[in-house]
């Protein structure tokens, strides 16, 4: 008996049939395993402009395999858009929402199986999270990853876009060339041409196992569209043989994905998102484990913002299938079973590297430790990340006065005034999960420093989070946040503060004395929110960065 037979079959369920067949269904249809299509398709981001193309390829497979496919919707957020405003208090605060609608639509109509249609930074996140809390039958297929833009003959791309006001607002550049340039950085559909979240993201989920190897494929491209076909047929197969998401992501699936994250130097972001799906799956997430993987692993591809080359160009060198065949090679990997119906082995057994420039080899590996860092010390009792690989060499150590900004926009007036000098360090509070709420990104003051031409010689420190775009000695997520009382919260200007990244320690230089009279009649600030809104409610249930910011149990 198949799971939807619940709605489809017996004299009881006549009003049932009768709803299916009103939409066009036929009998024949209710018969077959219905799957279900979750689809993010919408009109506010590039990632998702496109998805319906995919969509109906994955139909199409499903059809083709023997199922009836019904497509369902789900909400998405473009970082980009809410980026440096206060829409950007809602995106991390929406994977909670898009992995609950999930689950309400699975388990509300009683599918057999899913194929989910996604992209970008927080969406791609939030159905791994529902597919390993609903454990059914499921396979990810991404909108694939956008060209790189081309101006005056050289490439381009959001990186760029990102750090030319501060181009202009120096006088460097002019207001005419930067409109031009954002006429070409992001030449169509797909996620956005550099290693931010969402690309990290859909990296990470080949990684786990969850898609068909392929995660680099063009957005709009027939491959991708081929991907998508065949996506809907295997989805098929994984229900005929009971292969449910949760015999896929394993302890092993996590480890591969953490690998290859920091072989790629993935957007610190996926500390977020990794820590969430293991929360759902029931897999321990240790940054100990996390540290010991990153101490191992060489960091072998460098793209937009820390190195030279975009994803595209990743993709022609052999994309994720071939970085994974490398890594396996130097005895990097676990094998484990993926939505192929065979395990990470068999997948990358005939997969190649194309282009040592773009996947490097250990020898000419960019650091034979990994792209991410965790750093401890009293200012980040419970953790803090950095995304080490967008560091310059020059700021992995750093000592320097704070100044400090309750909130990111004080912060940005500040460094575009000229008021941040070199050496300073930058303190943004009040940004995490619960004080934000939403542990907004600090994309905005990073792409600041750089444009100021302060990128080797001012660091950035917060309790909120940084996008993949960000480069930079940027240390975010730390914990306890501000709203909790964190000792982030009781930082002064001018107090003096140690980095050492390579060292993973951040320090503040004030005596404990003094701190203890600074908590005397404390008060966290207040957070900008409506009572009883979602941000409202989602500040009370919401856990520290450094747990995933999943809600509390």
């Amino acid at each position: 008996m198949k799971k939807s037979d619940i709605t489809t079959k017996g004299l009881e369920r006549a009003t049932h049939r009768a709803l299916y067949y009103s939409m066009g269904f036929i009998k024949e249809d209710l018969e077959k395993p219905l799957i279900g299509i979750v689809n993010s398709q919408n009109e506010t981001m590039p990632g998702h402009r496109h998805l319906d193309l995919i969509a109906n390829a994955v139909k199409e497979g499903v059809i083709a395999a023997g199922g009836t496919p019904i497509e369902f919707p789900t909400i998405g957020i473009c970082d980009g858009i809410a980026q440096g405003n206060y829409g950007m208090h809602y995106p991390l605060a929406s994977r909670e929402l898009i992995a609950d609608s999930v689950e309400c639509m699975m388990n509300g109509h009683s599918y057999d199986a899913m194929v989910m249609v996604t992209d970008c930074d927080k969406i791609t996140p939030g159905m791994l999270i529902a597919a390993s809390r609903l454990d059914v039958p499921t396979i990810i297929i991404s909108g694939g990853v956008m060209a790189t833009g081309c101006m005056d003959g050289e490439k381009v791309g959001y990186t760029d876009l990102m750090e030319a006001s501060g181009l202009v607002q120096r006088g460097i550049k002019s207001n005419e060339w930067l409109d031009n340039l954002e006429q070409r950085a992001l030449p169509g559909c797909g996620a956005c041409n550099l290693l931010g979240t969402a690309n990290s993201m859909n990296f990470l989920t080949e990684a786990l196992g969850m898609c068909l190897p392929g995660a680099t494929a063009p957005a709009m491209s027939g491959r991708k569209l081929a991907l998508a076909k065949r996506t809907g047929m295997q989805i098929m197969d994984l229900y005929k043989k009971g292969i449910t998401a949760k015999q896929i992501i394993t302890a092993e699936a996590v480890h591969n994905a953490l690998v290859v994250d920091m072989a790629i130097g993935g957007s610190s972001n996926t500390m977020l998102h990794l820590a969430a799906i293991c929360n759902e799956a029931g897999i321990p997430f240790s940054f100990d484990e996390v540290e010991k993987i990153a101490a191992e692993t060489p960091h072998l591809v460098k793209l937009k913002p820390a190195g030279i080359h975009y994803p595209a160009d990743f993709d022609n060198a052999g994309g994720v299938t071939g970085l994974m065949a490398r890594l396996k090679d130097y005895g990097y990997l676990k094998d484990n079973m993926t939505v192929t119906g065979k395990t990470v082995f068999e997948n990358i057994a005939n997969a190649a590297v194309l282009d040592d420039e773009v996947i490097k080899t250990k020898e000419t590996a960019y650091s034979l430790t990994g792209g991410l860092k965790i750093l401890y010390g009293n200012l980040a009792k419970e953790g803090a990340v950095c995304k080490k690989a967008g560091v310059e060499k020059s700021m992995l150590k750093h000592r320097g006065p704070a100044r400090v900004f309750d909130q990111e926009e004080p912060a940005v007036k500040a460094i575009y005034g000229g008021e941040i000098k070199p050496g300073d360090v930058v303190v943004i509070r009040y940004e995490g999960p619960k004080g934000g709420p939403g542990m907004r990104e600090m994309l905005t003051p990073t792409s600041a420093i750089i444009g100021m031409g302060l990128g080797e010689s001012v660091a950035l420190i917060t309790d909120g989070r940084f996008s993949g775009a960000t480069r930079g000695a940027a240390i975010g997520h730390v914990s306890p946040e501000a709203a909790e009382g964190g000792l982030i919260a009781f930082v002064k200007d001018g107090d003096m503060i140690d980095i050492d990244i390579e060292g993973g320690v951040v320090t503040l230089d004030v005596p404990e004395e003094e701190i203890e009279k600074r908590k005397i009649g404390w008060e966290p600030h207040k957070p900008p929110v409506k009572p009883g809104s979602y941000l409202d409610r989602y500040s009370k249930l919401v856990s520290s960065a450094m747990a995933g910011a999943v809600f509390k149990r």
